[in-house]
């Protein structure tokens, strides 16, 4: 791919971060938007078009512009084979890579040229996989004594974790054993968060949230790391367990090695994503308990709620109604402290999720004859 965004026509990059889209989709608005990028605008709990500002659907459909993906992929070819003396081609770095000869400084170069051409580009993740470069990048992962080829290592593999073709293939080479040594053991911090991170691309294909919980360590891990972690680390570990966790036996898991204080006292520090990953494990009857026993956690729940996003406000409320359905004692507690009032004002939220909670949370305690 092109060095520079500049050389690319305007209508490649996407309206939101502006840089060369890799999966464009085209809204019901009829604008085209990287998947990524305006999946994160509707997750914010957003119903309008960045562009337009009209209003969406509270379940917009993101349609797949597969003409405009062959346009940016053919421009990137061609961009690629132009002659440049001083570019080397990405056949040429991946046998650099997976050649025994090379020196780890020379992989080094060799891998942060190809993070930079796989960002973008499908064509050349796809030659990547099927060259059989994977062992050799995991190799690189590996390799606890030289950390900057480490962390560069770990970011190839997240790009090619980008295709749904190939989290499934990772997995499969081994990765998660690479990816599970440097959550738990990686002497970066850049390291273990990106480690996390790759957790989470390869966590979207449901039979890999299985895999990856039952490997020793992962989820485990990922707790550690929410407990020792630095500002980062914390946040791309809680996202990790959200992932995974919505798979059922994760949510054990997740319990049995000491998430829940750990999240909540995350929470009352004002790390809002370990809301999300506490609505899902107070689905678990251990989650709940663990929840009940803490002293506290309805307050901290109650102050998401006044002072938290539209996606915190939603996940807070989904906590307290599966707290409050199993637990009267707990459910009078959320009265007492107004969760009542506050969900009558969330009935008239811009987000549909919001909305939907509330009206739950009421009919919890109405049902239990509470108001």
């Amino acid at each position: 791919m092109a060095a520079n965004n500049d050389h690319y026509p305007d209508d490649f990059k996407c309206p939101i971060s502006l840089e060369i889209m890799s999966d464009p989709v085209i809204l019901s608005s009829g604008h085209t938007f990287d998947r990524s990028s305006i999946q994160r605008w509707l997750d914010a709990g957003h119903r309008t078009c960045p562009i337009t500002k009209l209003p969406l659907s509270d379940s917009p459909s993101l349609i797949p512009n597969h003409t405009l993906r062959s346009l940016i992929s053919s421009y990137t070819a061609l961009n690629l084979t132009k002659p440049n003396q001083n570019q080397e081609k990405p056949e040429t770095l991946i046998s650099i890579l997976t050649s025994k000869s090379s020196s780890p400084d020379v992989k080094l170069d060799s891998i942060e040229k190809l993070c930079h051409f796989s960002k973008r580009d499908f064509d050349v993740r796809k030659r990547l996989t099927e060259s059989g470069a994977v062992a050799a990048v995991l190799g690189c992962v590996s390799m606890v004594n030289f950390v900057t080829l480490q962390e560069k290592a770990l970011k190839l593999l997240l790009n090619l974790s980008l295709d749904d073709d190939n989290k499934v293939g990772l997995v499969a080479e081994g990765a998660i054993c690479s990816i599970v040594d440097v959550l738990c053991g990686g002497e970066s911090a850049d390291c273990r968060a990106t480690a996390a991170t790759v957790l989470t691309s390869l966590a979207v294909v449901e039979v890999n949230k299985a895999t990856i919980g039952a490997y020793p360590f992962a989820i485990r891990g990922l707790v550690t790391l929410l407990r020792e972690g630095g500002g980062r680390e914390r946040k791309e570990a809680a996202t990790a367990l959200y992932a995974l966790c919505s798979f059922p036996d994760n949510r054990r898991r997740a319990v049995e090695c000491g998430a829940v204080e750990i999240l909540i006292n995350l929470l009352n520090l004002g790390l809002e994503r370990a809301v999300e990953v506490l609505g899902l494990l107070a689905k678990c009857k251990r989650g709940r308990e663990e929840m009940v026993r803490f002293n506290g956690c309805v307050k901290i729940l109650i102050r998401v709620l006044s002072n938290g996003s539209s996606r915190g406000v939603q996940y807070a409320l989904l906590t307290l109604n599966s707290l409050c359905l199993s637990n009267e004692v707990i459910c009078m507690e959320a009265l007492e402290e107004g969760v009542f009032e506050l969900c009558l004002r969330f009935l008239e939220d811009d987000n549909e999720k919001v909305r939907r909670n509330a009206s739950n949370l009421i009919k919890v305690f109405g049902g239990a004859g509470c108001v």
